[in-house]
């Protein structure tokens, strides 16, 4: 199974889950919801889909009892910085500690997907081929639109949509900040994408050859993590350029942007991750 795949699936379900009303009414289907998307990736077959359900299954045990704790502690430290103005390096420090909550639910994936490996057949492997085929087009339609000015107009709206979600309604004031601040990001999409389809080509070849010369789970669990480490960290130095100018002008941004912010949307953001935080904390009390 595709790491970036599964880091896909754990960060889609954690922004699911931030969208509703309450976390705790959304974690509860992450299950089916997490079979549903993967499924569509890999199209499991009758005798595979027992052990794909286990293992899913296993992972949400392991993650609310593990995990969820974990997530609230992070979010309460969250509600009190919000208040307060923000540097960018204060920025960066947030989005290392984000990262750094998520490895330990791809660790388990991967150890989970090491199981699962074997029984894939080739029919699988050119179904989750043309999967990625599938959602590049996708990507292309959303991210690659031929007007610039569309291009632009949407890259602001999905920033929008995603700052709202935590401080409540902008003001126009606030709305041009992001929009001069996307239109100077180093955010090249076309080389995204590019990378995107370089790292589908090694996860395919790689889980081909972990497949069809019956590796061990030693060497499944080395290969498996290879493709992780390959999502963080390009294989190419002159991505690896790009993907360190990006993230220091997205921290710049991010902390420009929340201190544009008034303190009633800064309030509004506490509250939020306050009842994030109490709901992981009421999940992880509860059994699945």
């Amino acid at each position: 199974m595709r790491l970036s795949l599964l880091k896909s699936a754990i960060i889609g379900l954690l922004v699911l889950l931030a969208g509703c009303s309450s976390v705790r009414l959304g974690y509860g289907s992450g299950p089916l919801l997490a079979w549903w998307w993967l499924d569509g990736y890999v199209d499991f077959s009758r005798e595979n889909a027992p052990l794909a359900q286990q293992g899913i299954d296993r992972w949400f045990e392991w993650h609310r009892a593990t995990q969820l704790p974990a997530y609230a502690g992070l979010l309460d430290a969250a509600a009190q910085d919000v208040l307060e103005p923000v540097t960018a390096a204060q920025a960066c420090g947030w989005q290392a500690r984000m990262r750094g909550a998520l490895t330990p639910a791809l660790d388990r994936a991967v150890e989970i997907a090491a199981d699962l490996v074997p029984t894939l057949g080739e029919a699988q492997l050119r179904h989750i081929e043309q999967r990625y085929a599938k959602g590049n087009d996708e990507m292309r339609s959303d991210f690659l639109q031929p007007d610039p000015a569309v291009r632009q107009r949407e890259s602001v709206k999905r920033t929008v949509d995603r700052i709202e979600r935590v401080y409540g309604r902008l003001e126009p004031a606030q709305t041009r900040v992001i929009a001069a601040g996307v239109a100077a990001s180093p955010f090249d999409p076309e080389r995204w994408l590019a990378d995107r389809e370089r790292r589908q080509r090694d996860t395919l070849a790689i889980l081909r050859e972990l497949v069809t010369t019956g590796a061990d789970r030693d060497r499944r669990l080395a290969g498996l993590r290879t493709l992780a480490l390959r999502i963080e960290r390009s294989p190419d130095p002159d991505y690896r350029a790009y993907q360190l100018r990006l993230a220091e002008y997205n921290c710049q941004f991010a902390a420009r942007i929340h201190n544009a912010t008034t303190p009633e949307q800064r309030r509004k953001a506490r509250d939020t991750f306050k009842g994030w935080a109490d709901d992981f904390r009421a999940l992880a009390a509860t059994p699945g």
